[in-house]
């Protein structure tokens, strides 16, 4: 039978700064919340002090082997050993777990197990915010197997979690890959068709922007507000996930930002070259004055392939060199009014688009399946930490290895 005890009885817990201390461009690095994600330690805005300027008789610095726990926020749990790179850190403003019985490996590995994370959320929600404290994080209860045991079952996580990491980065890189490849896809199959060079005031019956002000128009209920917020960064659909209305009276301003299906939104003031087509949901709505509307010729211009040649590599650097300069901030209308496009056949713009958009889909379900893989590699390195610390196996016999069968490199 494993005995169970309370974290305070194996370690000494305390509190890290009590207040931010003036901040430096170098010197002492300080381990915040923002720098503390799944076990692991980041330079994610990584905040720095002086020595002069940190208590460090009330709050010392950090020795190879301590551990943070996140004590409030969205991440209250979360927790990481501090390894030989980063020590002689700042605790930042979490709490800090120093070791004492306990094999500190072992005891960084039972705080990131299910049963763990759990028993600290439970306690944190009793406020009404996300808070943990030292007491209640040393009332966190772990198993405590022989320290031979804790040896065992750290350097069996650490290798199996080594291998199940590397997977992931891998699998992570290749999904960003995939993403910033998009728009090259989009480029060389336009640049498969020749065409006449035109610009593309003279493929629009329309260019225009929002009206100014209406930011302070919004309301529960009325006309869709399409801002940039609305525009993809991938892809050329409309996001209506965060959808805002305007309640604004009919007149020339309502009807000359109206949408219309096939208008073309054009982001000039952030995300330049973002592009969204707007179907059926984004119709009779109106853009705000960050977004450009073009209404394409339809007897000249397929509004899908015009979509896919404005969020080109070609069209968005030359969107983004105009967007820069002297005191200029984002896009004008005579900027996208001017943008030099090579122009196909209507029949030729029909067939590039429809080949673009099923090359684009088959990228996006390869997308998908590898965040599926990337998700199942997260929850199976999570349920081995758990059974590990544990003792729902025998450590010195068993294998990761099966907790990526279905996930390859």
């Amino acid at each position: 039978m494993i005995a169970v005890t309370p974290l305070k009885r194996v370690a000494r817990i305390q509190y890290g700064l009590g207040q931010p201390p003036p901040l430096s461009e170098s010197g002492i690095p300080i381990i915040r919340a923002t720098n503390i994600s799944r076990g692991q330690i980041t330079e994610k805005d990584l905040l720095r002090a002086k020595p002069e300027n940190l208590p460090l008789n009330r709050a010392p610095l950090l020795t190879e082997g301590e551990i943070l726990v996140v004590r409030s926020g969205a991440h209250t749990g979360d927790s990481a050993r501090v390894p030989r790179e980063w020590a002689g850190s700042a605790p930042g403003y979490d709490l800090r777990v120093t070791p004492l019985t306990i094999d500190s490996r072992y005891a960084a590995w039972s705080l990131l197990s299910s049963a763990a994370v759990e028993q600290m959320k439970l306690a944190s929600s009793r406020a009404a915010q996300s808070h943990l404290n030292a007491e209640e994080l040393g009332a966190v209860e772990i198993n405590l197997p022989p320290l031979a045991e804790q040896h065992r079952i750290a350097d069996f996580l650490d290798a199996e979690t080594a291998r199940m990491d590397a997977l992931l980065a891998h699998r992570t890189r290749q999904t960003a890959l995939l993403e910033q490849s998009d728009d090259s896809v989009v480029t060389e199959m336009l640049d498969r068709a020749s065409g006449q060079p035109a610009r593309l005031k003279h493929l629009a019956t329309k260019i225009t922007s929002g009206p100014r002000g209406w930011g302070d128009l919004v309301a529960d209920s009325g006309s869709l507000f399409l801002r940039i917020t609305n525009i993809p960064r991938r892809g050329i659909q409309l996001d209506l996930r965060d959808s805002l209305y305007v309640d604004a009276e009919p007149g020339p301003e309502r009807e000359r930002s109206r949408t219309h299906v096939g208008d073309i939104l054009v982001s000039i003031t952030a995300d330049i070259g973002s592009v969204a087509l707007v179907d059926e949901r984004g119709a009779d709505g109106n853009v705000s004055q960050h977004v450009a509307l073009v209404r394409p010729n339809p007897t000249t211009c397929s509004p899908k392939w015009l979509a896919y040649a404005l969020k080109s590599a070609r069209s968005k650097q030359t969107l983004r060199m105009n967007s820069y300069g002297g005191t200029k901030v984002g896009l004008g209308l005579g900027d996208i009014a001017n943008l030099d496009l090579d122009v196909p056949s209507l029949p030729a713009q029909e067939v590039i688009a429809a080949r673009i958009e099923d090359a684009l889909e088959r990228r996006e379900m390869l997308r998908r399946a590898m965040s599926e893989q990337i998700d199942l590699l997260k929850e199976r390195r999570q349920a081995l930490i758990t059974a590990a610390v544990t003792g729902q196996f025998d450590v010195s016999t068993a294998s990761g290895r099966n907790v990526t069968e279905g996930v390859s490199a």
